[in-house]
């Protein structure tokens, strides 16, 4: 890691931690707040492809295709802008990132699923995960991952898309994102911050706090 890049991960951990850590939800000033620029009645059409993977509340029901329901608007459209530019791959999504017509079109489509209800996990929890979400491993190095995704991870706040909601996203997709951000498989994460954390993660530290927040 270069020297702009330690100075740039220690500026963005700084704010992080430095935030309010207030928990989004599904009041009416929440959801105005994640769906960012774009129109959820114009992108419920135009996010018909995206459906099929996604689910049509973006409550995917195979655990390799990630729920959306609930996302900040801004961090879906990053995503697909990164897929676009090939910041980051993925066989199906790179596909159907470049179909995506205008940029219009992906504000609508990113509000869409931004404007449902935030997505709910299933199963049980488990008191490693929870203890790990919470408080991470400083002896590693590690901070707990409450400070840039939120109680239970359901978001830092409703206006900060910097980081995703990963509460109540499926298990098997955060371990593969976990392990791709491990492995420098993906690399499109703000200054480096998650492939750093990742990692120092062991294997048992990723499947733990996946399966806790898979049940959130």
């Amino acid at each position: 890691m270069t020297r702009r890049s330690r100075w740039q991960g220690a500026a963005l951990l700084s704010m992080v931690l430095a935030a309010p850590v207030a928990g989004a939800g599904d009041s009416a000033a929440d959801i105005q707040a994640r769906i960012g620029a774009g129109d959820p009645a114009a992108g419920k059409d135009k996010s018909a492809m995206c459906q099929g993977c996604h689910g049509a509340d973006g409550n995917s029901a195979a655990p390799n295709f990630p729920k959306l329901a609930g996302q900040y608007a801004d961090y879906i459209s990053k995503q697909v802008i990164d897929y676009q530019k090939g910041v980051r791959q993925d066989p199906t999504m790179t596909g159907m990132a470049a179909a995506v017509a205008s940029e219009q079109d992906l504000h609508d489509i990113a509000a869409y699923f931004a404007s449902q209800k935030l997505m709910k996990g299933s199963g049980a929890s488990n008191d490693a995960g929870r203890t790990f979400y919470l408080e991470g491993d400083m002896a590693r190095g590690i901070y707990g991952c409450v400070n840039c995704h939120g109680e239970q991870g359901k978001g830092k706040a409703p206006d900060n898309a910097l980081f995703p909601v990963i509460g109540g996203q499926h298990k098997d997709y955060l371990v593969k994102q976990l392990n791709d951000l491990k492995g420098r498989a993906r690399s499109n994460d703000p200054a480096g911050m998650m492939a750093d954390v990742a990692r120092k993660m062991t294997d048992e530290d990723i499947a733990a706090v996946a399966e806790y927040l898979a049940a959130q």
